[in-house]
This record gives structure tokens, C-alpha cells and sequence, in this order.
């Protein structure tokens, strides 16, 4: 079996590098005479329609996280590591219905700048700095590490070689076009990524039936491991402390879910940057109908290798070189690069551009991001109050890259971890509940107050690690094994984001003697209020969930 790219394959991936190579630069071009202003490199003259901002959505969600992290998990642990996908499909109806009008009415660039309108700048400081530093040292780092991993699994090339690649490719359009050009190259990283899921499901679902077809192949893995088809785990589950049975539909996956799509900057952007609030809407739906179909790209492939590696008659049918780089037991992230081997030539190169579109959309959307929140929210409001347009712009592209030099250095130092995916879920979910309940009382609760928000966010970190912590934290026999529980950790984001709801409530009664506070928010039908189509395609996206569910349950 010839397990390298051939001449074709890597005719296909550069016809794709200049494609978006040329695309952003042309994107980015400033007419003569005009000079970029805020509006146009952060949200891109605010003049985005509907499809490109869905497509720039499910670009900048879908990465190697996915592709490489959530594969390895679909061949570890299964079809339930879907209802990240699935439950998001869901998340987007609520973001695009009951966020979005509130977001889009306060005109915001930053969603630190929203904190700053409803509750104060110190507030929004202190968000700012942390979302930057997530940004910088995990989002970025861990998509240039479990990207750069795949190309070496998948052309040999030395990791930190892959590294730098994959941030000069993302470097080369976005840190100078800004939105504009990571949000239009994305309508074509979003056809690529799907389109080349699409073969390499297809290709080893066939390569599983012996070419009886996709069809033959599906129906072989689910008997083969039925096990893998199961949307809810019981206790008995190995991989039930990761996602906790009837837990993920009603407890803490809301917390990871609404944070991301509701709060997380390189997602909102998109939507900040729309032509009006009715075509955001659309948009978002776009990517909800994009999201029920993103784990037949990313998970049944996981599924499909972990059939195949643990199958002799496969295996033995694949021949010897099929035991290079093979996924298994702690190395699950292995599955999605070890199936690009048996693509034929020229689908290898569609394959792998697929992987790459995830990857540099990913890449570019984080760095404009962060760019946007240190440039607006920490420059212009501390270092330089009255900076003009051009240096505005020029600190956004300083700082972008500022932020890739360093995600670069960290990079490599994350090798060893194994189901990526969960890891950055579990860690950012020690965060997210304090940040989740700052944004959603601070939304819908007039009575909610600065300092109340400001105790919530600090303390919910501490009230995060009790739950994390656990018995293991202390030595037996102290007598604290049976005071700190035992949880999965997606049940400790929702205990967490509870308690720090309640502890905002608490000091927000007391400080206000159940008065409005002054920042409140005035809400209204008329402000919630969504069209038909909306209404129509929300539905039927519901619909779908309920299908699904049903079919996978147990």
C-alpha cells in the first residue's frame, strides 16, 4: 500500500494554498486613496451576509480539535462524543434568538466591550486578559500542535517544521485583511473541509465493507461495534466520567456550549460583523444545519478505524504498511491522520486540504480575535485613548502576531496528551461556568451588579476546583475524601455555574435591595421577536435532533 502523498496529491493541496492565498490578498487589498479603519479590519465594514457568516461559524469551530481530537475520541469512546455537535445545533437557535438582538443593539466590536457597557471597565479588563490568555496558550497552541501532529503523521514532516508552516500559511492573509479576509476565505475552507470529510467517510466505510460501498460499511462498524453507537453511557461505561449519561442533554454540556457559541469572541465576531441582525440570524441557522452534519465527517471516521484496527481480516487485507503510526489505546488521536494513508491519489490531497481548512480558519479566526480584544479593549483603552485608524489597524496585525510567535514556542510542549479534545473541554471548563453566569444574569436579570459580577468571576474559579479536586486531592484517611465529591467534570460545570448564579443573585439582592441596577437591560417581546424562516428552520433543525437521539440512544 503506498502510504505517501503522490504528485497529484500534492498538486490538489497547493491548487487549494493558492486558492486562499489568493483569495485573502485580494480580499484584503485597500483601495487607493482609503485608508482601513476599526470597523473594517475588526468586522469587516460590518457587510457580511447570511453564508459567510454560517460557513464562517462552522470554519472557524471546525479544526483539528475536531478533525484529529474528536475522531480519536470517536475511536475511543464512540457516537456519544457527538452530542458536542449535535447539543451546539441546539445552543445556535438560543445564541441566534435571544443573544444575538441584545449583542447587535449595544453596536459592540468585543465581547469585553459588552461587559464594559453592563457592568464596568475593571470587569472587562479582567475578562479581556483571561480570554487573551486562552486564546494564546491553549486554543492557539493546542490547534497548531494537534494540526502540525497530523502532517507528521500523515507526510513525515518534522513537527516543528509543521508548526511554523501552518502559522506562516494562517499569518499570510488574515493578520493583514483582518475579518474580511478570514471570514470570506472561510466560504471556501468550509467547502473544502466538508467535501473532504465527506471522501474520507465515505473511503473508509468502503474500505470497511471491501468496497461493497458506504452503505455495506456502515452497517458493518455498527455491528461490529454497537457498543461505539450508544448517544448516552451509563455508569458502567469506561468513559462515563467524560460524558455523564443523561447529564450531557441536561446539565453541564450547556455550560461548555452556551459559553462557546453565546460568549467566545472568535465566534460572536462573525456575527458582530453581520449587514443586520436578520441576516446573523440566518446565518446562525446555516451552521446549525452544518453542525448535524459535522460527526458523519469527524466521528464516523474514528468509528470506522477503531472497527478496522481491531478486525485481523481487515487488517490483514490493508497488508504490513497498515501498521504504521496505528492508532490504539493512548494514542486514539492517531486514528483520523492513520486513515488518510488509504485514500487513493488525489483524494489523499482533497483529504488533507479538508484537514488544513480546518486548521489555518481556525488559526486566522483566533489570531483576529485576539487581536481585536488586546488592540480594543487593552490598547485603546490604556495605552493609546486617541489612536488613529491606521495605528489602530497596525496594533491589531502587531499583535496577532505577537500572539502566533508565542503559541508557536508553546506548541510542541504539549505532546503526549491523548484525546486532545476532552483535554481542552476539561480545562476550559473550569473557567466557563463564572463567565457563564456573569453573562447570563448580566443579560436577563436587571438586578444583577458589578460587584456581584466581579465576586462570581473570581470565585467561581475556586469553587470549580472543589469539584475538580475531589476525594483524590487529599490523603487517605483525613477525613476530606467524603467532604469533596466525586464528579464527572462536565457535572462539576454545572454545579459550578449554579452556585456562582446564586452567589452573584446573593450579593446583587444585598447591594441593591432588590432594586434594578442601573446598567440593567430593559427587555421586551419585540426585541426576542423572529421571523418565520427562523421559526420554521428552527424547528426542523429540533427535529433532526429528536430523530437522532432517538435512533442512538442506548
Amino acid at each position: 500500500m503506498e502510504t505517501g502523498f503522490g504528485f497529484l496529491d500534492y498538486a490538489v493541496f497547493a491548487a487549494y494554498a493558492v486558492l486562499i492565498l489568493g483569495v485573502g490578498l485580494w480580499v484584503s487589498r485597500e483601495k487607493e486613496g482609503v485608508q482601513k479603519n476599526a470597523e473594517d479590519y475588526f468586522l469587516a465594514s460590518k457587510s457580511l451576509p447570511w453564508w459567510a457568516i454560517g460557513s464562517s461559524l462552522i470554519a472557524a469551530n471546525i479544526s483539528a480539535e475536531q478533525f484529529i481530537g474528536m475522531s480519536g475520541s470517536g475511536f475511543a469512546l464512540g457516537l456519544a462524543i457527538a452530542s458536542y455537535e449535535w447539543m451546539a445545533a441546539f445552543t445556535l437557535i438560543i445564541v441566534g434568538k435571544y443573544f444575538l438582538p441584545i449583542f447587535i443593539q449595544k453596536g459592540i466590536y468585543t465581547i469585553p466591550e459588552f461587559v464594559e457597557k453592563r457592568f464596568s471597565t475593571n470587569l472587562k479588563t479582567i475578562l479581556a486578559v483571561f480570554w487573551i490568555a486562552l486564546y494564546v496558550f491553549v486554543n492557539l497552541t493546542t490547534v497548531l500542535y494537534l494540526g502540525s501532529l497530523a502532517i507528521e503523521t500523515i507526510l513525515g514532516v518534522d513537527l516543528i517544521y509543521a508548526i511554523i508552516g501552518l502559522a506562516l500559511f494562517s499569518a499570510a492573509y488574515s493578520l493583514y485583511g483582518g475579518l474580511s479576509a478570514v471570514a470570506w476565505t472561510d466560504v471556501i475552507q468550509v467547502i473544502f473541509l466538508v467535501f473532504g470529510g465527506l471522501v474520507t467517510t465515505y473511503l473508509a466505510l468502503n474500505t470497511v465493507s471491501d468496497g461493497a460501498g458506504m452503505w455495506a460499511g456502515l452497517q458493518h462498524i455498527y455491528n461490529a461495534a454497537p457498543d461505539r453507537f450508544v448517544m448516552i453511557l451509563d455508569k458502567s461505561n469506561s468513559e462515563y466520567m467524560n460524558l455523564p449519561g443523561i447529564g450531557v442533554l441536561v446539565g453541564g454540556l450547556w455550560v461548555a456550549n452556551i459559553y462557546y457559541w453565546g460568549f467566545n469572541q472568535y465566534i460572536i465576531q462573525r456575527t458582530l460583523a453581520a449587514k443586520s441582525l436578520q441576516e446573523a440570524q440566518k446565518g446562525i441557522l446555516l451552521a446549525g444545519f452544518l453542525k448535524l452534519l459535522i460527526p458523519f465527517i469527524v466521528v464516523i471516521p474514528g468509528i470506522a478505524a477503531y472497527v478496522m484496527v481491531n478486525d485481523p481480516v481487515i487488517m490483514e487485507r490493508l497488508g504490513s504498511t497498515a501498521t504504521d503510526n496505528l492508532p490504539g489505546i493512548g494514542t486514539a488521536d492517531r486514528a483520523y491522520p492513520w486513515l488518510l494513508h488509504f485514500l487513493p491519489a488525489g483524494l489523499k490531497g482533497v483529504a488533507f486540504a479538508a484537514l488544513a481548512a480546518a486548521i489555518v480558519s481556525s488559526l486566522a479566526s483566533m489570531l483576529n480575535s485576539t487581536a481585536t480584544i488586546f488592540t480594543m479593549d487593552i490598547y485603546k483603552q490604556y495605552i493609546n485613548t486617541k489612536a488613529s485608524d491606521k495605528t489602530t489597524v497596525n496594533v491589531g496585525r502587531i499583535s496577532g502576531a505577537v500572539a502566533l510567535i508565542i503559541a508557536v514556542i508553546m506548541a510542541p510542549l504539549l505532546g503526549g496528551i491523548d484525546q486532545a479534545f476532552q483535554f481542552i473541554q476539561e480545562y476550559t471548563g473550569v473557567v466557563s461556568p463564572g463567565i457563564l453566569a456573569v453573562f447570563v444574569l448580566g443579560l436577563f436579570w436587571k438586578k444583577t451588579t458589578n460587584k456581584a459580577a466581579i465576586w462570581g468571576a473570581l470565585l467561581s474559579i475556586p469553587i470549580a476546583m472543589f469539584f475538580k479536586v475531589g476525594p483524590k486531592g487529599w490523603a487517605t484517611g483525613s477525613g476530606m475524601e467524603s467532604f469533596f465529591p466525586t464528579l464527572p467534570w462536565m457535572d462539576q460545570m454545572g454545579y459550578t455555574a449554579l452556585l456562582t448564579m446564586i452567589l452573584i443573585a446573593i450579593v446583587s439582592w444585598n447591594q441593591n435591595k432588590g432594586q434594578d441596577d442601573a446598567k440593567g437591560i430593559p427587555l421586551s417581546k419585540e426585541l426576542f421577536k423572529t421571523s418565520p424562516l427562523f421559526n420554521i428552520c428552527s424547528f426542523a433543525i429540533l427535529l433532526v435532533l429528536v430523530v437522532l437521539y432517538s435512533i442512538f440512544w442506548k
